[in-house]
């Protein structure tokens, strides 16, 4: 007999999910409460079937059933090892009811229900299921066929490749159903045309598969629905266009006359900006693409105009975004605050920008970022930038500046020649809309077309600097954006004093007068812009600090919330960017009591406190032992939010139902100012240690251990800080952290443990050279874990390249150890750090690894060239490394006779045996 509903049951089930579309919030907990016991009855999930699929007499709310089959749905995702096997059973039969329902809403919770337990149960271990909807799309009934096409969309979007590799008795069920997809592609319901279309786009791949066969059918009918009555319709057929360029473009060059009609044509679909969007990805895709860049060049006079037309504000982005000038004093709403992205402490190196023929490339260095290759903003980050944060989604707009981005770089002057007349026309326009898109189009084009504008931006600075004072305020905060974009340019390397003097000031002047902008707009493109320049400026900022600190710190009381956050990053830009300069007593006294007014003002809970503890680990570093009178009670508040983050942890393992799980970040950003605060004070912060209750290296033995990888990345962070700072009260705890240490050094960690992994091996260096001969029992184990990193042709650079230096470390104080593995590693060593700018870091590893050639020289017989290049590669080694590569020389010289000698030298590029002969006596 099949399962049937308890009456009672059911009715107390049908009151509570009737109660939870309730105003009261009292009434939401109680429902809430009672929902998540309900799932301690066997036959819960039995219940919501039936209230979904029914059927119920009387008939039910279509709320009510449509809120059981998102409870099902979630059930099903969250706790389906939980769920009896005759309850899947009895959904699994009974689920196929409802696929058709007059209600849309419940055709698409039924839906989503099938397609969760297909994607969790495994396509491949219920078959039956796409034999089912199968059937269903060839009903006569059309809430049938809408129901089961929407089931296979979702599918298809979710599980692809699944849906690919799946294999019944043999036969591949792809196989049948992309003819299926395709025999409606043509159906008089709008529906099924999109839903059709749509789920075969999603097997569209440079492989093999059960498309390929009928592809040239397939793009017969995007041409034919190009111009289809529905515009979900024609955003498909453009959708499925851009991704045969991108995965397939041997089947559109035939046609491409046709189809870049289409997409320019369908780029200005005035009526539909999803269409037009969609179109506009087109040009975004073919411009990246450098196989495909020459079959666009024909082209660019046609593409360009349109992009340059998508970039003007339309009449309801108007409606939206053209707040009054005035409105720093209206409070932001909570909808305004987007969450704040945190780059956790990673510590990299600097790469140099010469090369001599040898391998390496350019980097990033510093202890924010990523421990991976360095990271590129994707293009939607890149224009989020240029309008407000109430309008963020990717829109027509953005996609059409990216576009011309991204063309720039691949056509630079040539491009340059199309659009300049149509930017010049735009410009200096009447219309302020055409002003400012062509302002953003100048903002776009900075990066790949800046060596064929060069000759007109002494011109077009000074038209941007006056469009500051635009009455407009998009056009003032678009003109803050691109000089921030040109930034570079007014202070280039080889910038004359007069450049600077005409460029760089009246940029860095009006960026900071719009900071203190009465349009908040204006105020947060203008702090964004700036933040941007002092990257670029560096220390050339030094000479205006006091009066950039007296704009900055002023913006502390005008600022509304949403711009302080961005404020806190502008200030911790400047820190890094001044260094040391910023200690300063007169700055000091500028900068910080509006910093520790804030901090005071914030509960260890406020989401705001996050950017600008970040803020503060940059200032700390910079202000160093200046930061001395404020050390106790920020060493002390990070300690409390690091102890009461672990406890909040603890709980939440031990009982996940009744506590909330904990936002790490918290963790993440007491431990970087931690970390920050260490590096800054130096020597000074060992009283802070000692104070500190509980003890903070017994807190730091406990993240090490935290499951969520950033917490472990900052934890490294904070012990290498440790070593460098107060090492004496480190080391008679490093039996208790060195296990752990080595442990996460991995050849190949997954991408979220590399940073973790980089952190650590920079981590055990640092220990390496406090701990000098002591670090002998940790030696053999280390170089275990982190040889085999280095020789890794798999490993992020960022992480041989901190291997390299840790084992140079360890050759320091213990050579004796390392000497005998050189011939392992010793070439990969070299190239790893070859490309280093020089720094402490790279001389001191440089010098123990001479230390190990000196006890073992026919360790680096096989890598001598490598050697000698990267010993030619140096630009200011110390005086002791200096003499350490001359002594190493001349015995290799003295070793061999003449002409072996000369044989060596003579594979290395010219200029690298010119400067080895300039040094040494070689």
């Amino acid at each position: 007999m099949s399962w049937q509903p308890q009456p009672d049951g059911l009715n107390e089930l049908l009151q509570c999910l009737r109660l939870s579309s309730s105003t009261s919030t009292q009434v939401q907990n109680e429902v809430q409460k009672r929902l998540e016991s309900f799932n301690q009855i066997p036959d819960y999930n039995s219940y919501l079937t039936f209230i979904l699929c029914g059927p119920l007499s009387p008939p039910e709310d279509d709320t009510v059933r449509s809120m059981a089959g998102l409870l099902l749905k979630n059930n099903v995702r969250l706790r389906l090892d939980d769920i009896p096997q005759e309850v899947i059973e009895y959904v699994k039969a009974n689920i196929f009811n409802s696929v058709g329902d007059p209600m849309s809403m419940i055709r698409n919770t039924v839906s989503t229900v099938i397609n969760q337990l297909v994607v969790d149960i495994g396509p491949s271990n219920w078959p039956e299921a796409l034999s089912r909807l199968m059937e269903l799309v060839d009903s006569p009934d059309m809430h049938t066929q809408e129901g089961a096409f929407a089931t296979f969309d979702k599918l298809c979007q979710d599980i692809p490749r699944r849906l690919e590799q799946m294999d019944v008795g043999g036969a591949k069920p792809l196989d049948y159903m992309i003819p299926k997809f395709l025999s409606h592609i043509d159906s008089p319901n709008p529906k099924i045309r999109a839903s059709a279309l749509s789920c075969t786009n999603q097997f569209i791949t440079a492989e093999m598969n059960a498309l390929t066969m009928h592809l040239e059918g397939y793009v017969v009918a995007l041409f034919k629905h190009a111009t289809d009555t529905s515009s979900d319709v024609r955003k498909i057929v453009c959708q499925a266009l851009v991704q045969l360029l991108a995965s397939r473009p041997d089947v559109l060059l035939p046609h491409l006359a046709s189809v870049v009609e289409f997409m320019l044509f369908s780029t200005q679909d005035k009526d539909e900006e999803d269409v037009a969007l969609e179109a506009c990805e087109f040009w975004l895709t073919f411009a990246e693409d450098p196989e495909l860049v020459n079959h666009l060049r024909p082209y660019l006079p046609k593409v360009i105009p349109v992009l340059l037309s998508s970039m003007i504000y339309s009449e309801e982005d108007i409606c939206i975004l053209d707040t009054p000038e005035d409105d720093a004093a209206v409070p932001d709403k909570a909808s305004d605050i987007k969450p704040h992205l945190l780059a956790s402490k990673t510590h990299t190196h600097e790469r140099s920008e010469e090369t001599d023929g040898a391998t390496g490339a350019n980097g990033s260095k510093g202890k924010t970022g990523g421990g991976e290759e360095e990271d590129e903003e994707s293009d939607e980050e890149d224009y989020d930038e240029d309008d407000d944060e109430t309008y963020t989604e990717w829109n027509l707009r953005k996609c059409s500046a990216a576009a011309l981005d991204v063309m720039a770089v691949a056509y630079e002057g040539e491009m340059m020649e199309v659009l300049l007349p149509y930017l010049k026309e735009k410009l200096f326009s009447q219309n302020w809309l055409d002003r400012e898109s062509g302002i953003l189009a100048l903002g776009a084009i900075a990066e790949g077309c800046i060596t064929a504008i060069e000759q007109h931006l002494p011109i077009l600075m000074g038209f941007l600097i006056n469009s500051l004072q635009d009455p407009k305020p998009l056009v003032r905060s678009i003109t803050c954006w691109t000089i921030g974009r040109y930034s570079s340019w007014t202070i280039k390397e080889d910038a004359t004093p007069e450049h600077k003097q005409q460029f760089f000031v009246p940029a860095m002047e009006g960026l900071l007068k719009m900071c203190l902008d009465n349009n908040k707009r204006v105020q947060e493109a203008g702090c964004s812009a700036f933040a941007t320049l002092e990257e670029e400026a560096g220390e050339e900022l030094i000479p205006f600090l006091g009066s950039i600190l007296g704009n900055l710190v002023f913006a502390f009381n005008k600022y509304q919330q949403k711009n302080l956050l961005i404020l806190y990053d502008a200030i911790g830009t400047l820190a890094d960017a001044v260094s040391t300069a910023l200690n300063n007593k007169a700055f000091i006294d500028i900068l910080m009591p509006p910093l520790i007014d804030r901090w005071g003002k914030l509960d260890d809970q406020d989401p705001d406190l996050i950017p600008l503890l970040e803020c503060m680990s940059s200032v700390v570093i910079a202000i160093g032992q200046g930061f001395l009178m404020y050390a106790q009670p920020v060493f002390e508040r990070c300690v409390r939010i690091v102890k009461q983050s672990l406890i909040d942890f603890q709980n939440y393992r031990s009982d996940p139902n009744s506590f909330e799980e904990p936002d790490k970040t918290f963790l993440i950003v007491s431990l970087d100012l931690l970390s920050g605060l260490t590096q800054g004070l130096n020597t000074l912060v060992t009283e802070l240690y000692q104070s500190s209750d509980p003890p903070v290296l017994n807190l730091l033995a406990l993240c090490l251990q935290h499951p969520d990888p950033p917490v472990r990345q900052s934890s490294y962070a904070l012990l290498g800080d440790t070593a460098i700072s107060c090492f004496h009260i480190l080391k008679p705890l490093l039996p208790n952290f060195m296990p752990a240490l080595i442990n996460h050094i991995e050849v190949e960690p997954r991408p979220a443990e590399v940073s973790v992994c980089n952190n650590a091996a920079w981590a055990a260096g640092e220990i390496a050279l406090q701990a000098g001969p002591d670090m002998e029992q940790w030696v053999q184990p280390l170089m275990e874990r982190i040889v085999p990193v280095l020789i890794s042709q798999k490993a992020a650079r960022s992480l041989t390249e901190n291997s390299a230096v840790t084992i140079g470390r360890l050759a320091i104080v213990c050579p004796q150890l390392v000497a005998p593995h050189l011939q392992i590693f010793v070439s990969a060593w070299c190239s790893a750090l070859t490309d280093i700018k020089d720094n402490e870091e790279k001389d001191s590893a440089f010098r123990g690894i001479c230390a190990a050639i000196q006890l073992n020289p026919n360790g680096i017989s096989s890598a001598f060239g490598y050697f000698l290049n990267s010993i030619a590669r140096w630009q200011r080694p110390s005086e002791q490394l200096d003499l350490m590569f001359k002594n190493i020389l001349v015995a290799f010289k003295n070793m061999s006779e003449g002409p072996a000698w000369d044989a060596q030298l003579g594979h290395l590029p010219p200029t690298i045996v010119a400067r080895l002969k300039e040094r040494y006596p070689i």
